[in-house]
């Protein structure tokens, strides 16, 4: 076997003189002995003429020596020489004579590797009676199991044989074939056994067209639960199944039924039949979400598993959003492909769309019909409102920092390509997309992204492609309109003055930080605006066609009624009022037959926060409409006014004074729902209902409710007791961190307890809340043992969510993250969990907020290599920075809102 040697390159892309055209690929598993080896042999199209086949192998991939049989002749060539580049990931191979354009020539190269707990790869996850394997490609780790030409654009077939022992069930993304293969003689170590009955090989059917990072392949002792689906296109019947280890096949039903449920569907929608044989999932422990390979998806446990018998609300909405969110994958990704991973968007932003947001944005009948998925099965869930506090939300706060970056971004660097695998790119991606579905109509849009599909099956394409498939459906320059949106950074504050005949609005870019610099406010969007009037008392009367693609520009409007622009907060921007027509749309808001839907309430909300924050307005303007819709029945608008809270509660943590009147606030406005909906849940209970119970249930005890504190302890006593009834499952969280909080010691044994053998996906990560919210030092330094010690790469990003909402432990997060940074850094080197890490504890580390914060950060940094989270920090540090000019702000403008408030309180509910 050869090794890597170090060296320079200023390439990152292979060239392009050869090309892959088919893999014929073998992989033996030993579990056992935790390593894997294989041979494959890649048939070649020699393009132009070379002597120099380059290709990508990771450093920890041991090749052999290679050779390469020209055809037809059959000719043998040896290389003169090889070189490998550890920065790039490729190996050379030099030939003494060169290969003549035109021809075709197959690679033969045999490797191997230990199996280890990376998550990237081909690697192993542990369950009870052992390990089991699956691979990890995405977005450039197929070269960590095999040598590859490992780019999206260059798509080819693969013939898929594993080796494994007796006992164990061999998967890949296509069918297995009945006959059992015998090796030739370029594999013939790698089915050593297989004869005497020790060993099992098993060939899989060859794939369609498709990149290396779809390829897919695992092995185990897995069982499975099956069902099938009825193609509405073709009445085709295939089979679905679901795979885990026997352990866990138990909690898998759910996950397969929706997938049986949403596959008919989306056929429906594309217009595309689902092109493969089978469609399985496969669930396994160690995962850091879920993946599309096509044919054989994969995810966490967390992602797909719930008990039957006792499913809590956020579980399902968690499992039915990610089997969906894979399964469109399907089509947008896996049938067409992005040409290099600068088209993330058009890769993942769809796949988002179609997966986790065309999903969630069918609801009203106002909307577009991607009522087509999730909401035909759930519509119960109001998941195109829950979209808004989910994502776009997100969306927009990340997007609102210098450090933001466009959609779709150059990438050179494959080593930098984890980072576009991030909230914004996802979020914002949806969200652009959901607007512009609104824009043009459900109807002409969901034809145009069928013509797109069509056109371009078993290819690659740019975002343009798809834009004018839209644009030939609508009849609209869909390209001119969506640039700016895709290929800049930022959004626009739409700034709304009233004039004799209507309104007059003008776009900027939007900052967290206040207005932007002349050098930052460039950008011209193409904006729909979606303007909202009454058309009578309790009837919105909605203009879809409104579209600002200048500075500013003027709008007839009848200003006496109620409007509103941004019409269910369908529009990726923030929308400024004066303070008296602000007001205005608030009173409307808070009738009960007002014009403005749930979601425009959700937006409103959120949008005076950010507003609030960035200075355009009073954070007390803020208050005041949490205050005008105290009587507010929907959970989801609950849900955005309790996340807002929660954010200032965690600016002002410091100052004794603010925060705890922040606490009386949020006692004001939770405590009357817990007494009103009781802690008891019942299958009777609307999603709305069981959903507000949750919200009011933590934000009380989170807020220092006595009552509701005393009831969960008492709980918590009795589930430790035995009593497993005494806690409902969707209060697991919050019963496990107050316990621990409020109980010390006991508790945090007994969570602990849980944490190690949980029964559920639920009580693990109840767990994970509960080992993250002590108070006590001591406790907090056992949770941080435990994170170096025991808990699992996978698990490293919830343990640092979990430690960053805990303001007693601050301080505590910072010095233990600077003192095992290179330990941290080490185990998540090879998959982008790193920025996650980053996105969610970096903030918290520097929990003071202050410009010098920012200066010890940047100082603390400045020695790391930060290359594969930069964006991330630089989006952190941007943060503090923002944080602490909030604070300087905003700070008497709280008090004196919060004094007044107290002094003459409301009737909250």
């Amino acid at each position: 076997m050869v090794s890597f040697s170090e060296s320079a390159s200023d390439h990152y892309r292979l060239p392009t003189e050869v090309r892959p055209r088919h893999y014929d690929l073998t992989i033996r598993t030993d579990l056992e002995k935790e390593k894997f080896t294989g041979f494959v042999k890649i048939v070649l199209e020699i393009v132009k003429a070379t002597k120099i086949v380059t290709f990508n192998a990771a450093t920890e991939l041991l090749l052999g020596p290679a050779t390469l049989v020209l055809a037809p002749s059959g000719t043998h060539l040896t290389p003169a020489e090889t070189k490998f580049d550890a920065s790039t990931e490729r190996a050379s191979l030099t030939f003494a004579e060169e290969l003549p354009a035109g021809t075709n020539a197959t690679l033969h190269l045999g490797f191997e590797s230990e199996l280890t707990d990376s998550l990237t790869g081909y690697y192993k996850s542990t369950w009870a009676k052992g390990i089991c394997t699956l691979t990890q490609f995405e977005p450039t780790d197929a070269r960590r199991a095999l040598p590859c030409w490992d780019e999206p654009l260059l798509k080819a077939t693969f013939s898929v044989t594993l080796v494994s022992r007796k006992g164990t069930v061999s998967l890949s993304n296509m069918p297995a074939l009945s006959d059992t293969p015998v090796g030739d003689a370029d594999t013939k170590a790698l089915f050593e056994g297989v004869k005497d009955g020790s060993w099992d090989a098993t060939k899989f059917e060859t794939t369609p067209l498709m990149s290396t990072y779809l390829l897919a392949f695992a092995n185990g002792e897995f069982v499975h639960l099956e069902s099938s689906y009825k193609s509405p296109l073709s009445g085709k019947v295939r089979p679905l199944r679901i795979y885990t280890t026997p352990d866990m096949i138990g909690q898998a039903q759910y996950a397969l039924d929706i997938k049986e449920k949403v596959l008919p569907l989306y056929e429906q929608v594309f217009n595309i039949e689902y092109p493969l044989p089978k469609l399985d999932t496969l669930v396994a422990n160690e995962l850091a979400g879920a993946m599309e390979n096509w044919g054989l998806i994969t995810g966490r446990a967390t992602a797909y598993l719930v008990d039957p018998e006792n499913a809590d609300i956020a579980a399902k909405k968690r499992i039915a959003g990610t089997q969906s969110h894979e399964v469109a994958h399907m089509w947008f990704g896996n049938i067409t492909t992005m040409k290099w991973w600068d088209n993330l968007f058009r890769d993942l932003g769809r796949f988002y769309y179609f997966g986790q947001f065309l999903i969630p944005h069918l609801i009203t009948s106002l909307q577009m019909g991607e009522n087509i998925v999730l909401d035909k099965i759930y519509p119960e869930w109001k998941v195109d409102a829950d979209f808004i506090n989910n994502h776009l939300n997100v969306a927009l706060r990340l997007d609102a920092k210098l450090s933001s970056h466009p959609i779709e971004v150059a990438v050179p660097d494959a080593g930098q390509i984890g980072q576009m695998f991030n909230l914004l790119s996802y979020s914002k991606a949806a969200s652009v997309l959901r607007m512009l579905s609104k824009f043009v109509g459900e109807e002409k849009f969901l034809k145009g992204v069928s013509s797109y599909l069509k056109k371009h099956l078993y290819s690659n394409t740019v975002t343009r492609n798809l834009w004018e498939g839209i644009g030939e459906a609508t009849g609209l320059d869909v390209p001119r309109i969506m640039d700016n949106w895709v290929s800049k950074m930022g959004f626009p504050l739409l700034t709304v003055t009233e004039t004799p005949t209507g309104i007059k609005v003008r776009q900027d870019r939007f900052l967290e930080g206040g207005p932007a610099r002349p050098e930052d406010n460039e950008t011209i969007w193409s904006v729909p605006l979606g303007l909202v009037t009454a058309a009578a008392p309790g009837q919105a009367l909605v203009d879809n066609d409104a579209l600002l693609e200048t500075r500013s520009a003027e709008f007839a409007l009848d200003t006496s009624k109620p409007f509103k622009v941004n019409a269910d907060t369908n529009g990726v921007y923030h929308v400024l009022y004066t303070p008296t027509r602000l007001a205005a749309i608030a009173s409307e808001a808070a009738k009960p037959d007002s014009i403005f839907s749930l979601s425009d309430r959700i937006g409103l909300v959120h949008e005076a926060f950010a507003l609030g924050k960035a200075g355009y307005l009073q954070l007390s303007a803020a208050l005041d409409l949490v205050d005008e819709l105290r009587a507010e029945k929907e959970f989801l608008v609950w849900d955005s006014i309790d996340t807002n809270l929660d954010g200032i509660t965690h600016t002002w943590w410091e100052s004794e004074k603010v925060a705890e009147q922040l606490k009386v606030l949020r006692r004001a406005l939770c405590s009357p729902l817990v007494e009103k909906l009781g802690l008891e849940y019942s299958k009777d209970d609307s999603a709305d209902i069981t959903q507000l119970r949750t919200l009011a249930v933590t934000g009380a005890a989170t807020a220092g409710d006595t009552g509701t504190i005393k009831a969960l302890l008492e709980r918590f006593t009795r589930y430790i007791a035995g009593d497993t009834s005494a806690i409902p499952v969707d209060l697991l969280n919050v019963t496990f961190s107050t316990a621990v909080k409020h109980a010390g010691a006991p508790a945090y044994d007994a969570v602990l307890k849980l944490f190690e053998n949980p029964k559920t996906p639920s009580i693990e990560v109840a767990a994970i809340r509960g080992l993250t919210s002590p108070i006590d030092a001591t406790l907090q330094a056992r949770t941080f043992d435990l994170i170096l010690s025991k808990v699992g790469n996978q698990d490293l990003f919830y343990f640092f969510r979990g430690f960053s909402t805990n303001t007693e432990a601050l301080d505590a997060l910072r010095e233990f993250f600077e003192a095992n940074y290179h330990s941290i850094n080490k185990r998540l080197e090879t998959t982008f969990l790193m920025i996650s890490v980053i996105q969610v504890g970096f903030i918290p580390l520097l929990p003071h907020a202050s410009e010098d914060d920012r200066v010890k950060a940047e100082a603390f940094f400045e020695d790391k290599d930060t290359r594969k989270y930069n964006q991330a920090l630089a989006q952190a540090l941007d943060g503090i920075s923002a944080k602490a000019a909030f604070i300087e702000r905003s700070t008497s403008d709280v008090i004196t809102w919060l004094e007044k408030w107290r002094k003459a309180p409301r009737a909250m509910l």
